[in-house]
């Protein structure tokens, strides 16, 4: 596994820099990629980098933003150039909104899909053709327990995740003959970076218009926030852990949906990917398509 070379992206905080913290401990070439590295990640991008004079140049850090197709194409051919290949693609960068979500402007809710959707899609578009042509690769898609529940005051945030269920999961389906795997990671609540970074509705008129229930967004993610300050929070790296092991679970054994909620216990998202998993092999199996539930690798 130390040859394998590890492109994840949103690694200035949360999720993504204790990933590839943990992933250059076990031995993998790391590429941690972050927006605004040369600019407001700055001084986030030199304490990772400050990990390459010790890695024997294993670890890297570039500067990359999902919502830009340039951006995506060009750090991605620099990473296949230098490279060789890309085995491992995990998508972590995202946007956690909360409020109302009529409050939320179009232009808003395009954002966070910008990012949490098209994103991923991009980063997949420009390493798939590579993947494709070895026959093997692995994509790890970091949604969310909300890409399977519905939590009240987070519609816009919950739609881009269940947008992201959906399309990783067309993807695992349509690349298992190309030895190409796709799978999902769904997080519960963690002490990361997006209860500060939370993106709030615009539109004020609109949430003073709910009158007392107003401050219901507020008055739910304060006790959120203060339960992830507590003792109780769970440690975001057993979300690594979790990417680690499936990394290391052998090709075609890997499960579609991978819950990692300590702090909720994950029940009601592991019921719903146990029924949604009985139902999809029965669809595929009545179209003929059961052979797509089954990786080919090379």
């Amino acid at each position: 596994m130390g040859h394998k070379t590890v492109l994840i992206t949103g690694s200035s905080s949360g999720f993504g820099n204790v990933m590839a913290r943990r992933l250059l401990e076990k031995g993998y070439n790391v590429c941690a990629t972050m927006r605004g590295g040369n600019g407001k990640n700055a001084q986030i991008a030199a304490e990772l980098q400050s990990l390459a004079s010790t890695s024997n140049d294993k670890f890297h850090v570039l500067d990359l933003d999902v919502t830009s197709d340039t951006s995506v194409q060009t750090t991605a051919q620099e990473i296949l150039s230098r490279e060789g290949n890309i085995d491992i693609l995990i998508n972590n960068a995202g946007i956690f909104s909360s409020g109302y979500t009529e409050a939320f402007s179009t232009e808003q809710l395009q954002q966070i899909f910008d990012v949490n959707v098209f994103g991923v899609h991009r980063m997949m578009r420009a390493v798939l053709p590579s993947m494709r042509q070895r026959r093997s690769g692995l994509i790890i898609n970091i949604s969310s327990i909300m890409g399977r529940i519905v939590m009240p005051l987070s519609g816009a945030y919950g739609a881009s995740k269940y947008a992201l269920e959906s399309l990783s999961e067309s993807y695992r389906y349509e690349l298992a003959p190309t030895g190409v795997e796709v799978v999902i990671v769904e997080p519960g609540a963690f002490p990361t970076g997006v209860w500060t970074k939370m993106l709030t509705p615009d539109d004020q008129e609109r949430i003073a218009s709910y009158g007392s229930l107003a401050l219901a967004p507020d008055e739910l993610w304060r006790g959120m926030r203060g339960l992830m300050q507590s003792e109780q929070a769970p440690n975001p790296q057993v979300v690594a852990d979790a990417v680690i092991k499936l990394i290391e679970t052998p090709a075609g054994y890997r499960p579609v949906r991978s819950v990692v909620d300590p702090f909720g216990g994950g029940a009601g998202p592991t019921a719903i990917n146990e029924t949604a998993s009985q139902v999809q092999a029965q669809l595929l199996e009545s179209f003929g398509l059961s052979q797509l539930l089954t990786l080919q690798p090379s």
